[in-house]
């Protein structure tokens, strides 16, 4: 059993290779053709003149611009990036890696074509209209890496006003596979998700969306505690009130939940709670083990800030959490993003929805507990890994007819179809990286 120094030495060689090897490769994702090219007179078809017959066709009927371009494929993953992981306004140009690694994650997980782009602009209004601008080019958008309360606002409005499915992953997806690591954790310790005693630390973008979809999947609000930075939320607190244009969402759970005006901060919140979802500021130390000696028998922890989480996971069990799980791929139990939106969008674009309903994404928890159910599930498993293939096709299937069921999309396919579709994009996804990795037009990586 490696030792507390051990594990955390292991916890900082990620950083340190991420150094390291970003220089020598510049970047994550690069353009590829997806047309043979054999001999010359091949681009009088693919560019000028034969291109002409196309944009001709798409003028007259523009539909048809999901037929002949990649426009069915391809989303914007777009960011100003005011809020970049747990490390605050460090703007655009900083937010770059972090869209390219979301880029790399659709490619290789959904087989979906991203396009990173970081705009240089804070104001909300700009970055819509710059957003609504782009939507001729682009099957769907994912937004990212935005600052509160802007980002509630400018989901909205997208949402609206463009007729492209638009997902802000940081609400939507975190909430998606939250839920869905909370069934099963459940599961694993005989606890029921409508009388379980919850407290959440941190009531950003990723809070406030798990908070709404576990409400929809069946939550007793009056059995939540909420804690921000500046305490516990009630119906007392001032500075939310007086924001409560543009901050709805937590003045409706200043509203609904803590029915006994629990005052206080983290610790007052987590006392006697059976769950712990903290999605706040980078640890360690944001949550102490102490507080969590003071929870419930059994306790599950959801400590996902990144890049560190709010407590070690080692701490965590040590004071007496039964499951932990973190954001963090080299700890068990990653609760992380990457496991819905490759799939989520892989099955919104394949049935070309015009938008991602909270059915949509409730369906995608559930079959992504599922999965890990099928398989197993154990207080360090209770949730699919991004190794485990298979699931992300699953997910990809299940979303599609759920949006076909909601009335939402533009395409009708069988379940049969759009997983056998599903699974072989998906896998010539995988094919191409490890071609160029097996020809070194992608070099191996270099020896320390």
């Amino acid at each position: 059993m490696p030792t507390p120094q051990e594990l955390l030495t292991n916890a900082c060689k990620p950083a340190e290779e991420a150094l390291r090897l970003h220089p020598i490769y510049r970047g994550k994702v690069q353009m590829a053709p997806k047309c043979p090219v054999s001999k010359l007179a091949d681009f009088a078809v693919w560019y000028s003149p034969g291109v002409a017959a196309p944009c001709q066709a798409i003028h007259r009927e523009p539909e048809l611009v999901y037929e002949y371009t990649n426009r069915g494929n391809s989303i914007a993953i777009i960011s100003d990036g005011t809020r970049v992981l747990g490390l605050g306004d460090i703007g655009p140009e900083a937010g770059l890696p972090v869209m390219e690694g979301k880029a790399l994650l659709f490619k290789y997980l959904g087989g979906v074509d991203a396009v990173p782009l970081c705009l240089g602009t804070k104001d909300p209004d700009e970055f819509i209209r710059t957003v609504k601008l782009l939507e001729p080019s682009f099957g769907g958008i994912n937004l990212e890496d935005i600052a509160q309360p802007k980002c509630f606002y400018i989901l909205d409005t997208l949402r609206r006003e463009m007729g492209i499915p638009v997902w802000h992953d940081d609400q939507q997806g975190t909430a998606t596979v939250i839920l869905a690591a909370l069934e099963n954790a459940l599961k694993v310790v005989g606890k029921d998700i409508g009388r379980v005693r919850i407290a959440f630390v941190g009531m950003g973008a990723a809070n406030v969306a798990t908070y709404r979809l576990l409400r929809v999947a069946g939550i007793d609000p009056s059995r939540v505690v909420v804690c921000d930075s500046n305490g516990i939320l009630n119906p007392a607190r001032a500075d939310i009130e007086q924001r409560q244009e543009q901050c709805a969402d937590r003045w409706r759970i200043c509203q609904e939940t803590n029915p006994d005006r629990i005052a206080g901060g983290i610790e007052a919140a987590l006392r006697g709670a059976e769950v712990c979802i903290a999605l706040s500021a980078s640890g360690p130390g944001i949550i102490r083990p102490a507080w969590i000696e003071a929870m419930a028998k059994n306790a599950i922890v959801f400590a996902c800030a990144n890049p560190v989480p709010e407590v070690w996971p080692w701490e965590a069990k040590a004071a007496g959490a039964r499951i932990v799980c973190t954001g963090r791929g080299d700890f068990p139990n990653q609760v992380n993003n990457s496991l819905a939106f490759p799939s989520i969008f892989r099955g919104t674009l394949d049935i070309r929805a015009r938008t991602i309903t909270d059915g949509m994404a409730l369906t995608a928890a559930r079959a992504l507990a599922r999965f890990a159910e099928d398989r197993g599930i154990d207080p360090d498993n209770i949730v699919p890994r991004m190794d485990e293939r298979d699931v992300f096709p699953q997910v990809a299937a299940a979303v599609a007819m759920k949006a076909q069921e909601d009335g939402v999309a533009k395409l009708s396919r069988s379940r049969q179809q759009l997983l056998a579709d599903a699974t072989r994009t998906i896998r010539n996804a995988h094919h191409l990286t490890h071609m160029l990795m097996q020809t070194e037009i992608i070099p191996p990586i270099p020896a320390a």
